[in-house]
């Protein structure tokens, strides 16, 4: 909403970026927060793996905390997508859609960060 030549190519109202940016405003202090919140946890997981001879249930524990850090900023996420697709009209969701680069079929999943 805040570049030109995607708000020119979607046809974005003014009225629109008002209230896309409202929504920003309300969900990006939660956002930091969440960010924040998984960077703590992965940066409590490297001591772990760093020992001599891990502990595996509390290396394991840790990764559980790091997954719901992760998908709890996956929701948060999700629900700001929503919210913007609640602002745009059908057509302009549409083009926004088709502008995404969609990844290979045949992509090999990334493998694990530790």
């Amino acid at each position: 909403w805040n570049d030109r030549r995607v708000v020119q190519h979607l046809g974005i109202t003014a009225d629109q970026q008002k209230r896309m940016e409202m929504l920003f405003q309300q969900d990006r202090l939660h956002l930091i927060d969440l960010i924040a919140a998984l960077d703590k946890e992965n940066a409590i997981l490297e001591p772990l793996l760093q020992a001599d001879r891990p502990d595996e249930p509390r290396v394991l524990a840790q990764i559980d905390r790091i997954a719901q850090a992760r998908a709890e900023l996956e929701k948060a996420n999700a629900r700001f997508l929503l919210g913007i697709r609640a602002i745009l009209t059908p057509e302009q969701w549409r083009k926004l859609e088709a502008e995404k680069p969609r990844p290979p079929i045949d992509r090999q999943p990334p493998p694990p960060h530790f």
